[in-house]
């Protein structure tokens, strides 16, 4: 892996967040292509200051908790989260169902916030947290929407088009061609929806919040639960609430401030 220390230990960092089991030395040396002597030392560095401890049975390398708690710390400071629960809960009281506010940064979209609206036994409940899969969710159908073509297949190709370890239902787009029409009708509509697109059994929609001076795409709210319940009919009914909350989400301060900071351009 070419590239400063710095990059270099956060390529390992970034490489354990993915492994839900960890992943042994010979492996991370490898998926790195760095020396394994190099990235022995790289571990056991930061090991010494608490981000990694490795599992004496399976001698398996794992992030600990402290390296989520300062993301999440940062989060609370920036005032993000706070800024956005009214507006999330809102949102979750008039459609039932789970919303989820993801935010870009450095051509990433990265969920950081969600309000549960449904109340029956059947519910859509996915970990918060994570970064969005672009090519066959909601959320990413929005953010790329907002893009030009070219830089929205940038961006898909950088992150992978159903690569090794994305998950997706059977209705995701297959292929460019497809990728775009489904951008193309997103852009026509004014917010996306995908239909088992993202999981099976799942739909959702989703609107992008822009910046309120010169219109760039900042963030992304999105409402989704079981498809038997959200169907298109209903989230037809729902889109006005949804562009009102995209709309209350890019006034929203200190968030919007935050927001503005962070999503630079993806060029």
């Amino acid at each position: 892996m070419a590239g400063s220390l710095v990059d270099r230990t956060l390529g390992v960092l970034e490489l354990l967040a993915t492994q839900a089991g960890g992943a042994r030395l010979q492996a991370i040396a490898d998926r790195l292509a760095m020396p394994k002597s190099g990235a022995h030392r790289l571990l056991a560095e930061l090991a010494r200051c608490g981000y990694v401890t490795q599992d004496a049975d399976t001698e398996r390398y794992l992030p600990t908790t402290k390296l989520a708690l300062l993301g999440l710390r940062q989060l609370a400071t920036s005032g993000v989260v706070d800024a956005a629960q009214p507006v999330l809960d809102r949102l979750a009281r008039a459609s039932g169902e789970l919303v989820r506010l993801a935010v870009a940064d450095q051509g990433r979209l990265f969920y950081v916030g969600k309000a549960q609206g449904a109340r029956s036994a059947l519910r859509y409940d996915p970990e918060t947290g994570g970064e969005v899969v672009l090519f066959c969710t909601a959320n990413g159908h929005a953010w790329l929407a907002a893009l030009d073509d070219a830089q929205a297949l940038e961006l898909v190709g950088r992150q992978g088009f159903g690569g090794p370890g994305m998950a997706c239902g059977p209705e995701a787009p297959r292929s460019v061609p497809d990728l775009l029409a489904c951008l193309a009708r997103t852009r026509a509509r004014g917010w996306s929806m995908v239909v088992e697109a993202s999981a099976p059994g799942t739909a959702a929609m989703a609107a992008v919040v822009r910046g309120t001076g010169d219109g760039r795409p900042l963030a992304v709210v999105s409402i989704a639960g079981p498809s038997v319940r959200l169907t298109e009919v209903v989230m037809q009914a729902l889109a006005p609430e949804l562009l009102a909350a995209a709309a209350d989400l890019a006034l929203a301060r200190p968030m919007s401030d935050y927001l503005r900071a962070v999503a630079r351009p993806t060029r």
